[in-house]
Parts: structure tokens; sequence; C-alpha cells
């Protein structure tokens, strides 16, 4: 078992290592041969951003120390990563050292993305060289899922379960096994389509706008693109990669082929423009937000203008490569390049076409893998368009063709071709639940246009949301309402809240409230908005429990449904809180009375009524929203005993496990009334808000929002000596809610965030 963990070099991937181990509760040790650089690095962590810890407390599980002075610091280690420079003599050595100090049962890891395993173990101690493989992190490690790994074959069984294990259940990770080959996977496959991308843009004539326009959303690929990825990653990064590959790869592989250095990428990196860390690349923004692009030509900035390319408005891959303008063709020479090379490399890296689809997926954040893409777009298409093209047609390509694919689906069970024309079953690793396996093969209990309820077996329900963005409407009360009325009937015993999409849930449908808004249609807005407070309030009071399982961003009316649901069990990557004063509104759904009740409860506030009132009040007039689970339990919307998952696989199990383990004897919880301190103070939150207008952290319309707010907090007209209960409180919150959506300024703030995904500041 790993419970201490090493990592040597603290650079930007072996600090982020080194984070992400202390986030899965190992005790860590980070070393740097630079005297101080280590310490340094985790000073650097709590002001990072992306934050690399999942919580700035977790900073005190890394211990530090220089090299050579304290490498026996290591000496405690279960699991070793080496993070240095990337040389394999360099490499050596270090781990020469390292066995000097290091327990016989520590497992050793190189972090490489291009050097051998055979050339790191050359003359390596046997014991040591069956303990030692390759685990190659994604940057940042906290946050990219693929972990590949490259094990010897003399390399130890148990050393790979081991560290298989540490990183999928502590760490999150996908963890997808890779030949001893150059690149391994997803960078093998990742480097070939940035360098055909540069090359056909630079040939098609195509600006970098155009270019990112068209390798986007219609072929899964993230809207940074294939340039806006480069100034992410580092423009200068690239050269390396190259160099390295180059000098590794085959003779005849088609990379060879395919890379150039391009004299834009020389330019950019001569004049220290390497991308977001340097300010500047492909895209850069002035001081003033003006955006600009580079001039593929030239190499100068010129204002970021938007693609005009019809074939950029496609809608499926297919439909985008077979356009007939420079964007559709730039798309299908890039594709044909990416899709070919992926089928020739099969079985030389990986066991099988899952493991190619799973890394580009979690390691290049592709919707869809290479395999994946080509069953989309269609196998014949692909081979006629290969032949059209004058390119060979790789015979794993056209076993795929004579088969219909290569993946395909019977009931419940998933099967991928095998180069020798075979098909293996697709078999998920124990405990890991996916609710889309389980609806091939299923009927939903229940259903509507934006909701369903799945049985997911042992007496439980899972509730999902299906609308885009999951975003909440009135078909998604009414179906939460109905499946209410069926587990109560005895339909099943307990329900998780669970959905597969990139998000939870970013709460109500802010266009159809704008539209709602625009034709005074009053009644039917108060109409859901009471809707919504019953059914939250009666998936509270139910007889059995409910579990929130959430991933990804719950905000608004869907940090909402979680505060009411008996338990959460959250993925570790959790953005939860309560925006509504971002477009100019109130929680509406609940939120008030709930937060108030978790900050009543907290041990660490005085009792009385206002101080629970501060809390709630601070936290959602600045629209306070985690930026983890663990900074969600600080903040109260996870409670004490709510569990968080690491790994996004495994949530769905782990909240139906907590769901049965609540069944016996549960209760709903009582609710007493609360006392909450009236109109003294809301006079104490005017005060404050008056404070933060005159240091220009509020505006005049902020103060219009949280004026409702603090009346709804405090107890509306209730003096400090009633009490009040929850019913009370949401009608105070529907009050509030109703009287803000009819002002112009927060309609104007509603009409923005659709336009720009940005609040206004008016």
């Amino acid at each position: 078992m790993i419970r201490r963990v090493g990592v040597v070099g603290a650079g930007t991937m072996g600090a982020g290592i080194a984070a992400h181990a202390a986030n899965a509760g190992a005790e860590v040790v980070l070393l740097d041969v630079l005297a101080g650089a280590a310490a340094r690095a985790v000073e650097a962590m709590a002001k990072a951003d992306p934050a690399p810890l999942m919580h700035r407390r977790l900073a005190y599980r890394i211990a530090t120390g220089d090299l050579p002075r304290d490498l026996a610091m290591l000496a405690g280690c279960d699991w070793i990563v080496e993070a240095i420079v990337e040389k394999p003599t360099a490499k050596r050595e270090l781990y020469a050292a390292i066995d000097s100090v290091a327990k016989p049962e520590a497992i050793v890891s190189s972090n490489t993305s291009t050097i051998p395993l055979a050339a790191l173990t050359e003359g390596m101690n046997p014991a040591r060289a069956g303990r030692f493989l390759i685990t190659h992190f994604f940057n940042p490690p906290r946050y990219m899922r693929l972990l590949e790994m490259v094990a010897g074959p003399g390399t130890r069984p148990d050393a790979v379960a081991a560290v298989r294990h540490f990183a999928d259940h502590a760490m999150g990770k996908t963890v997808v096994d890779c030949r001893d080959t150059p690149g391994f996977i997803a960078n093998r496959i990742g480097t070939l389509w940035i360098a055909s991308a540069l090359r056909h843009a630079v040939e098609f004539g195509l600006t970098v706008e155009e270019a990112d326009a068209a390798m986007g959303r219609p072929l899964g690929i993230p809207k940074t693109g294939v340039f806006g990825l480069l100034d992410l990653v580092g423009i200068d990064l690239g050269p390396h990669v190259a160099a390295s590959l180059m000098a590794t790869l085959p003779i005849d592989d088609f990379y060879r082929a395919v890379y150039r250095d391009e004299p834009i990428v020389t330019q950019l990196i001569a004049s220290q423009r390497t991308g977001r860390k340097a300010g500047a690349g492909f895209y850069r923004r002035q001081k003033g937000g003006a955006r600009e692009a580079v001039d593929l030509t030239t190499g100068e900035y010129r204002p970021r203008a938007k693609s005009r390319l019809e074939s950029a408005e496609a809608r499926t891959a297919g439909e985008l490569l077979a356009h007939a303008d420079r964007g559709g063709r730039y798309a299908r020479a890039v594709m044909l390049d990416v899709l070919a090379y992926a089928a020739s490399l099969v079985p030389a890296i990986a066991e099988g076409v899952e493991d190619v689809d799973a890394a580009m997926r979690l390691g290049y954040a592709w919707r869809w893998g290479p395999f994946e893409l080509a069953d989309r777009i269609g196998i014949g298409t692909i081979s006629a368009m290969l032949r059209e093209a004058g390119r060979h047609v790789p015979p794993l390509l056209a076993r795929a063709a004579e088969e219909g694919g290569f993946y395909r689906t019977q009931g419940a069970v998933r099967a991928a071709l095998v180069p020798d024309g075979t098909w293996r079953r697709l078999v998920r690793p124990e405990g890991v639940l996916l609710l889309d396996d389980l609806k091939r093969a299923a009927k939903p209990l229940l259903k509507n246009g934006s909701a369903a309820l799945w049985d997911i077996g042992d007496g439980v329900a899972c509730f999902e949301i299906a609308t885009k963005m999951n975003a909440l409407d009135a078909d998604v009360m009414a179906l939460l309402g109905k499946t209410i009325e069926l587990g109560t009937g005895g339909g099943f015993k307990a329900l998780v809240v669970y959905n597969e999409g990139e998000q939870f849930s970013v709460g109500a449908n802010l266009g159809l409230a704008l539209f709602a808004a625009n034709i005074a249609l009053w009644d039917e807005i108060e109409k859901l908005i009471a809707g919504g407070q019953a059914a939250y309030s009666a998936l509270r009071a139910a007889p059995f429990p409910s579990v929130g399982a959430p991933a990804g961003m719950a905000l608004g009316g869907g940090c909402e449904i979680l505060l009411h649901c008996s338990a959460i069990q959250a993925h570790a990557e959790l953005y939860m809180g309560l925006v509504e004063v971002g477009v100019g509104v109130i929680p509406g759904w609940g939120g008030c009375a709930a937060m108030l009740r978790r900050w009543k409860g907290a041990k660490a506030l005085p009792k009385g009524p206002m101080p629970a009132v501060v809390k709630a009040f601070e936290q959602i007039s600045t629209a306070q929203v985690s930026k983890s689970a663990e900074e969600a339990r600080e903040k109260m919307f996870l409670r004490e005993n709510d569990g968080i998952t690491m790994n996004r696989d495994r949530l769905l199990a782990d909240a139906k496990a907590r769901a049965l383990a609540m069944t016996e004897g549960y209760q709903p919880p009582e609710l007493t009334p609360l006392r909450l301190p009236g109109a003294s103070g809301r006079a104490a939150l005017r005060l404050a808000v008056e404070a933060q207008m005159h240091l220009g952290r509020a505006t005049v319309h902020d103060a219009v929002v949280v004026s409702h707010l603090a009346y709804a907090l405090t107890g509306g007209e209730r003096d400090h000596t009633e009490d009040i209960d929850d019913a009370a409180i949401h009608a105070l919150e529907r009050r509030g809610f109703m009287a803000l959506l009819r002002e112009p300024a927060t309609l104007a703030r509603i009409e923005h965030m659709l336009e720009t995904g940005r609040p206004l500041r008016n």
C-alpha cells in the first residue's frame, strides 16, 4: 500500500505531481538539486492558477529538501517519482543514488514522456528494475485524468498493481497501459496532430482563428483548437518534443514526413512569444482588453477576427470533412493524417484501440478518441477519402471497414475490434459503474424531455438531468416530483441524483427566464419558483434517503438540489456555489434557508441569530464558488459526513453504496424553527454593503440585489424573538426573486451572461 510518496524534481511537473499526491492523502517528500527550489515550489502552490492543491492547507503534507544533502528523506517512501531533465544519463545516476537510501520494496518510476524504459533501466540492479516503471502524468497533474504506464518485461506485477491502485482510487487517474515505444500513446498521436495542423494551416492559407474554428466542435476537440493549445502548453516545448521523437522514431514513421520546422514557430520562440506563460503567442490580449492574433505569414499581430468559414458551422464531423471550403479541406487533410496514423500504430503502441481512444480523450481532452471518431464519420467514408487523396489505407482501417467499425454494442455489452479481426469485450474495472453503460440495455422508469429516472440496481434509482449544461427547467422539477411520488410509494428504496455530463448543473435555464420576463409571464415564472421550492422540499422530506453525486459545476439551482439531498458524495473536482447575484437575482429554490441551517449547525460559529446570517450573506452576496470538494466542505456546501470520490468513474458506485448504507432505519431530518435577527440584522448588513460600495467593490445594482438577499436571510419583518420556518423563508426568497426579475438592470445581467458567459457589473 502506498502511503508516502517521494518526488525528485521540483519543476512544473514534479511540483504538480507532489501536490496531487498530497491531494490523494499521501505524505509527500519533494526534493530538487537547486537549493531551496522545492520549498519555493510549495510556497508558489498557494498562488498558482489553476491551483495544484485542492485546498491550501494540504501543503502541510509536503516536506521539502535539497539534493544531495537531503536524499535520505526518501528512505521511508513507498513510491518515488523521478521528474528531472530528460537526459537518460542524469536519470540513471539519480536512480543509483535513490537505490542507496530507498527501502527494498520501494517502487521507483520516471515521469518521462519520451525516453524508453529500456534506456532508463540500462545497467540497473535487477531487483530495482523489478520495481521500476514509467508513470507519465499529464500537465497539470491535478486536472488531467490520464496516467500512461509502461512496465518492462521484468517489472513485478505487485509493483504495477500497487501504483495502479493508488493512481486510480487515491489520485483519480485512468491508468492506460502503453507499449515501450517513443511518445507512448497520447503524445505519439497528439504531436502528429499538432504538426499536421500547423503545416496544413500554412499550406491552406488559413488564419489561426479559422484553423482553430475548423479544428473544433464537430470533431470533439476543445475550443482552444491547435493554436490555442500550443499557447496553453508553451510554444517552445514543441521543438524539444519533435527533436526527441525524430531521434527515436522508426525511419519510416509517418511523423517524419509530416513534421517540419515552421518559420512562424521559430520566429515566435526567438522573440520570446511562447504562449500564455509569456503573455503572447499565437494569440495575445492587450492591457486594455483588446484581443489579437498573429499573422502566420508575417508574424505580426492584428485584431482577432471571428472565422467566417461556412465549414465551421458544420454540425457533425462527417459534414465538416465533406465541406468544400478551405476549412473543410483543412480539417479533412489533418484528420486523415491523424486517423490513418493512429490505425497504423495499433498494436505497436497499445494493446487495443480502446486504450488509444482513452489516452486521447483524457490526455488531450478530445470528446472522442480517433477510433471512436472514425466510427462516427464512417469507416467507408474515411477509406474513400484516403484513396481519393492517393493515400494508403492501413490494414486495421481496412479490417474495420469489413467489420462495420471499431466498436459494436449488443445490449449492455460493448466490444472493440482487435487487429486480428476478433472482438474483445470491454469490461470496466471493479468498482466502476457508469450510467451510460446501464442505459444501453435499459428503459427509464420515468422520462420527459429534460430528465429521466433509471434503475441502477439493488433498489436504488438514479435521477438524471439531461438538458444542455444540465440546466434546470419546469420539466426537471415535474419529473423530480414524480420521482419522489414513485419512491414514496415503494418504487425504490434510495435515490442518487447524478449525471455524466461535463457539469452537474449550471442552474436555472436563463434563456427561458429571460424570454418569460420579456413577455411578462410573471405568474408562470413564480409558479416555476414555487414548484422548484416544493420539489426540493419534498426531496428533503422524502421517506427514503437521497444522495447527490455532483462533478464539475453545481451552480445556483444545481447547488440547491444538492443542499436538499440527505447526503452528498462529491467528485473531488467540484465547483459548487450559489451564484444568482451574478445575474441580478437571489437564490429562489431554498438556497437561503438551506445555507442558514448549515451555518447554524457549524460548530466553529458562536450561537445566536446573527453569526449564521453573516456567513450565509457573505457567501451568497459574493457568489462564492468552491474550487474543489475540499473547499466546498470548508464553505459548508458539503457537511462533515459527506464523502469525496477522487476518480470520476467511481462516483456513481460510491454514491449508490452510500445511499444503500443509509436505507435501514432512515428518517428524514426534522427541521426546527429558526430565530433570525430581523431589522437590526439588516441594518448591520446594510452598513457592510455601503462600505463595499465606498471601496468600489460593489455596484449600485449589487446593493439592490443584496438588499433583497438581506431581507430574506434576516427573516423579513419578523422580530428576532419570533420563530420562522423554511416555508416562510421560501416566501421571502420568492418575493425577492420576483421583484429583482422586474429590474431592467437584472435583465441586462442575464442577457450579458447568456451572450458572453461572464457576469455584468452594472
